[in-house]
């Protein structure tokens, strides 16, 4: 419990809180204010790949040891009334004895790492659709989640300020903002990559070439063209021409070009045989 003006601050029960919270949430719907309240569904703060990624990250740091477990509680009892990520910072209210704000600054990817990232995982994501739905392969997720060298912020990149009293390095509502972003990032993982300023595209632009660690398909399982006409049984773009109708243009240019080669004692004849043949005229 944090000192609070000359004594210890009045113990607010959880459904107290939550109740204060419906509150204040109504009040600022109805004073026309945006509120995008963190909702943590069961015990897991977090269920998907970046989510958990992301309070994975804060939990290796001794930093943060001391403090984080309140912050989770008040996280799991949704005390982080409004969470808003963009570029290098995060704003949130979080609700304790009274309403306070948050207000955390993280440090952009620095030029060469980002560059790292992106050519170690070059080739190894298929599309921005499984990048984002966390479908990664063992060594993509490895390099993203590196300790200090990946995209996850190390404690000396973050900055924190909360409006309470407490004058810890770390409150308890700066930790639950710190575990509502994790939650956030189930719903929008793409947010991880607007707080560190950072394009998610960067990731696709060497989709041809091979991720490190990773092995390119043998040529014996990459099928040849002749290969794909036979499993699909069509015929590929280079055989649609008329084939069939050649062997026939090239049997009637054969038997004109005979024709004209034939000598001219053999035509001779052959118009004398088919004159005698003709029907005697009637005079």
């Amino acid at each position: 419990m944090s000192y609070y003006y000359g004594g210890w601050a009045p113990y607010v029960s959880v459904a107290a809180r939550r109740k204060e919270a419906e509150r204040e949430i109504a009040r600022r719907r109805k004073a026309g204010q945006p509120i995008a309240p963190v909702i943590v569904e069961g015990r897991a703060i977090a269920k998907t790949f970046w989510g958990k990624a992301w309070c994975e990250n804060l939990e290796r740091y001794r930093d943060f040891d001391n403090r984080l477990p309140r912050g989770r509680s008040y996280a799991r009892n949704r005390a982080v009334l409004h969470l808003q990520i963009e570029p290098l910072a995060v704003t949130a209210l979080v609700s304790g004895s009274e309403i306070y704000e948050v207000t955390i600054g993280v440090s952009a990817v620095s030029k060469p790492r980002w560059q790292s990232i992106c050519r170690d995982c070059a080739g190894g994501i298929d599309s921005l659709v499984e990048l984002l739905q966390g479908r990664l392969s063992k060594n993509v997720m490895e390099r993203i989640c590196r300790q200090d060298h990946g995209l996850f912020p190390r404690p000396s990149e973050i900055r924190f300020s909360c409006s309470c009293p407490d004058h810890a390095s770390m409150c308890k509502h700066v930790a639950a903002t710190l575990y509502g972003i994790g939650t956030r990032l189930d719903r929008e993982p793409e947010l991880l990559f607007r707080l560190r300023a950072v394009d998610e595209k960067d990731l696709l632009a060497n989709l041809g070439a091979p991720a490190s660690g990773l092995k390119t398909p043998a040529a014996g399982k990459i099928l040849a063209t002749d290969d794909v006409s036979a499993l699909f049984g069509l015929e590929m773009a280079n055989d649609l021409s008329p084939v069939a109708s050649k062997p026939a243009a090239r049997a009637k240019t054969k038997a004109k070009a005979k024709r004209k080669s034939a000598p001219i004692s053999s035509r001779a004849t052959s118009r004398a045989k088919a004159g005698s043949k003709r029907p005697p005229s009637v005079r």
